[in-house]
Order: C-alpha cells, then structure tokens, then sequence
C-alpha cells in the first residue's frame, strides 16, 4: 500500500527534478480577492492586459502573464518600490526581493442562516464572521515564498436547519448525507480557526513554477462557478506543477497545472444524527480516518488561428489515503478504467472521479466573452456510451459577459449572466443515487474541511444568474438577481411517487454590490436579500387546498471586503 510519505517522496523527486535555472517574480492573486480579482477579467474584456491569458486556471500570475510590476498593483500607480519601507531589494545586485502582501478584512453577516458560496474559509454560519489575512512575500533567483494566513472569527449561532418534522422525508435525505461531509454547522459554539490561507512555496523556470501551497485554485472558464475546483472551501495542502503565463508554441499557446493535494473531513456530524426510524438509525457512521487524497490535471490551448478562443480540459480523482495502492492512484491521467458501471470493479469504484472540457471566446475589440463547461461525474465512461447518452452524469455552466460603452469615455455598463445545472435528467441515475459530489465509497464525498469543492451549492443544485453593473476602472456599482434551486436529484428521488413540485427547495437572490478604490484602500460590499421558498423541501399539505405556502423563510445577508495595499 501506497502511505502518505510514499506520496510525499514522489512528487519531492518532481520537485528536485524541475530546480534548474532562476526567474524571479512568482506573486499571485488570491482568489476572492476584494475588487483584484473581478478586475482583472474586465480589463482583458477591454484589451488593457494580455489577451492570451485564459482566466481558466488560477491564481493568476499578474506579473508574468501581464508585465505588471507588481502584482497586487495592477494600474503601477500605488507603490513606489525605490523608496517604500514595505518593499525592498536585498543583497548583492538586489536579488533578495521581500514585498509585504496586501492586508485583506473581510466580514459576513447571515441574519437567520446559512447562506453563501465561493467564500473561502468561511463557513456556514448565522450571524458575523470574519477573515483577516496579511503577510510577505520573499524571492530568490529562482524561489519564491508566498506566506499569507487567513484567521477565522466565526460566532456560528445556531440555526434551524433540517427541520424534524420532516420525519417522512429523513430517511432520504440521509441517503445523501450518508454520501458526502456537509454539515449544517460547525459545532456548538464559536469557531475560531486559523489557516495557512494563501501561502506558497516555489521553484520559478521561465514560464514554469513548481512548488508546495495552501492556496485556493480554480479550474474553468465561470465566473461565478466551477464544475471540479472552486474556491467554495479553504485552500488544502497541495503540490503542484503549473505555467505561469501561456507557453508559445508554433501552433498556439498552453497553460496546464498538476497538483496532489490532501484534503480533510471537518469532524462535525449532520443534523439529527440521532434519529432512528422503526429502530434503524437513519445516520450510518462515516470512517473515522476522512483524510483523502486529490489529484487533478488541466490544460488549455489558444489556437494561433483563432485569437481570443480558449479550448480545456481538466480531470480529478479522489480517494482515501488508505486506498492509495498503485500509480494510477495519484495522477488522473493513469486511473480511467473504462468499462460499464454495471460491471463491478473494486478499484475504479474506490475512487471519485470527475472531468470537464471548456471553451472561451473573448473578443477585447468588442469588449464581450462567451464561456461554457460541460463535466462529466467519473472518467470511466466508454466513448459509445458517452455518445448514447451525453446527458448521463451530466453538469455544465454556460455565460457570458459584455462590457457597454457609456458616453463618458472610460466608463461602461457591464452585463453578465451565468447558468449552471448540475441535477440529473435520468430517472435511473437518479434512483441509483449518481449524484455530483456524494459517493458510494468515499462517504465524506468532494468536500474539504466540510465544504464542497465545485459548485458551492453543494450536489444537484441549479442556479441562474444575472448582472447590471456601472464599471470605471477599478469601480462598480451594480445589482444582481440569482435563482438557486437546491438538489433537484434529491427533490426527484423523494418526492417521484406524489410527482409534487411544489416541494422544490427555491433561493431568489436580489443583490446589490459596490467596489471602490480609494487610494491603496480597495472596499467591496455586497447587500442580500433571500427570499426562500420551501426551505429544505418542507411543505405541509392541507386537505382543502392545494397551492398552500410552503415552509418559506427570509435571510439578509451582508459582506464587507477591505485590502490595505502597502505603499
């Protein structure tokens, strides 16, 4: 059996391997960012940076992918590197370069429960919790050392979750929560935890980089979700092997990334654990082991023929570390397995699969892009199955973005609009409980820290969503409206026999957002409304009428998000 250690040594070797020349500057943008992140993406849509960059694999590398100076000071208009005492040169000919990192606040507030996605650290939470991240950044020739923690300040008040007057429908539910380490609240009191955060350790090689890190990745063309990796929950300890800025060739541009990483269960139990239904618990106990083992692949490629069109392709595969036996259990590429889900097969059915091709097309002269991602829930499908039946094990998200020209010259009115579905359409997949992010054999399914890794939603969630924004530079005022409807696989597993869609668990989302750059002072704020609708699928029936109001709840939630850019 391959341990952990084994694991270790191998991509130890791959990183001794790949130490060959220098190159300096290796910084990234974390994901979630206030205001960095969203900013990039449009000044690509206005053809201000590099347009060969894919925005598919990130974090970016703003220095390299688009000569920026440094890369938290996007416009070169804040830091003045020759006479900052934040930022110096050390050594012979400077070659020690030490950058303080931006200091980053950001604070959540959920008045009755539990509500938001692609927020990090995080967690399902009622009331105010907070992150605060600072830290410094060190190079070397070719090293680089990124050391930035987050520290979370949760109040985690209690909240009515799945109700227990659902007493009909428990027994269903724990069929999925059986399946995947998704808690409704992270114990019993205040949760304070402290993470690496955005932290990295690196060898730097022209447009390559390979190294150690805590960051937070995100793999495909969507702006508000991704099918296989997302920052939904806290970055987990990873390797990896990655490009910096697209590699040149003779028939276009690449970038790809390599990782293993280790993810962990949050130890929380989900609600009602206790509950037995005829002296049979509906709660079957997770191993106490849910340390896992995650490997992933993804490239894309711009052809020299089409500017502005990316092409994609990322795969995962997700297993105990105790399962770990052979080679094909750490890289993606080695572990297909193809064969029919009907034939038993102990070694592909120990591991959770997923994979997804994508495109974007970006035209920077009309300032507009138009993206899409359709994922498949395990890569051991044979080619004639896939072409019988596509929608098998289907999830996708297709949006697209455009950026209006306004009189004031600099100015625009910024549409977005995003959708994604990741709820079956086959009854028997259904029924066979083939659901994105829960598994038959790694019960704590995609999940790290007790947070989905994908779409932030959790598993079979859809969602639509819509934007209207003012933009200028670094500055946006906008509103958003998002539709969310809630395992739609578990609403049909349910409720199939009484084919009663009113039980459908609806979120509508109203939002009202800001970001603005005062100085080196970047504030993002975000208002919202949720406005529930049969929250957690409950509805109780009435004999003499048939349209009755569901169990429907109301939520506001606010966001803050302060960084601090060092002069």
């Amino acid at each position: 059996m391959m341990n952990r250690n084994k694991v270790f040594s191998l991509f130890l070797l791959a990183f001794l391997m790949f130490g060959l020349l220098p190159k300096v500057f290796s910084q990234t943008i974390s994901l979630g960012t206030p205001v960095l992140d969203d900013y990039l993406r449009r000044a690509q849509l206005l053809g201000n940076i590099d347009s060969t960059s894919s925005f598919m694999i990130r974090p970016l590398y703003p220095v390299d992918a688009f000569g920026v100076k440094n890369g938290f000071d996007l416009d070169s208009s804040i830091v003045d590197f020759d006479n900052s005492v934040f930022h110096r040169r050390f050594g012979p000919e400077g070659q020690v370069k030490f950058l303080t990192m931006p200091a980053t606040y950001r604070l959540q507030y959920n008045s009755t429960y539990a509500f938001g996605v692609n927020d990090g650290a995080f967690i399902p939470n009622r009331g105010f919790q907070n992150i605060i991240s600072a830290g410094a950044y060190a190079e070397y020739k070719g090293f680089s050392f990124q050391l930035q923690p987050e520290l979370l300040m949760a109040q985690n008040k209690d909240y009515l979750g799945f109700p227990i007057e659902h007493q009909a429908t428990i027994l269903f539910y724990y069929e999925y929560m059986n399946r995947i380490d998704t808690p409704e609240r992270f114990g019993t009191g205040a949760y304070n935890k402290l993470f690496m955060g955005q932290s990295s350790l690196r060898y730097n090689f022209k447009e390559y980089s390979i190294g150690i890190s805590t960051e937070n990745l995100w793999w495909g063309p969507g702006r508000r979700n991704s099918l296989l990796l997302g920052n939904n929950a806290p970055g987990f300890l990873h390797f990896t092997a990655n490009t910096r800025k697209p590699v040149e060739t003779k028939i276009g541009s690449f970038e790809g990334q390599v990782i293993a990483g280790f993810l962990k269960s949050s130890s929380y139990l989900p609600p009602w654990p206790d509950y037995n239904i005829q002296e049979n618990p509906v709660y079957i106990p997770k191993q106490a082991d849910g340390n896992r083992f995650l490997s992933g692949i993804v490239f894309t490629y711009q052809p020299k023929w089409v500017p502005g069109l990316f092409l994609g392709y990322g795969s995962t595969n997700h297993l105990y570390r105790d399962d770990i036996t052979d080679f094909a259990d750490v890289l993606p590429i080695f572990n297909g397995r193809k064969g029919s889900d009907n034939i038993y097969d102990p070694i592909r059915d120990k591991r959770q699969q997923f994979s997804s091709g994508y495109f974007r097309w970006l035209s920077p002269e009309g300032h507009f892009e138009f993206y899409g991602e359709y994922g498949t829930r395990g890569n051991s499908r044979r080619l004639g199955d896939f072409i019988i039946t596509p929608e098998s094990g289907r999830g996708f998200t297709f949006g697209f973005s455009h950026l209006m020209d306004l009189n004031k010259p600099g100015h625009y009115l910024q549409i977005s609009s995003e959708m994604t579905q990741t709820g079956q359409t086959i009854r028997d997949d259904i029924r066979s409980l083939k659901t994105w992010y829960i598994h038959d054999h790694v019960r704590h399914g995609y999940t790290h820290n007790g947070q989905v890794l994908g779409v932030g939603n959790g598993p079979a969630s859809n969602q639509i969503f819509v934007e209207f924004a003012w933009v200028h530079k670094m500055n946006r005022i906008g509103f958003q409206v998002e539709r969310i409807v809630y395992n739609l696989d578990f609403y049909y597993y349910r409720y199939e026999a009484s084919k009663d869609f009113r039980n459908k668990y609806v979120d509508l989302v109203p939002s009202f957002i800001a970001d603005w750059q005062f100085g080196n002072i970047l504030v993002n704020a975000r208002m919202q409304y949720v406005n529930t609708l049969n929250y957690m699928w409950f509805l109780e029936n009435q004999p003499d009428q048939y349209f009755v109001p569901g169990y429907d709840r109301r939520n506001f939630v606010g966001q803050v998000g302060l960084t601090y850019l060092f002069k």
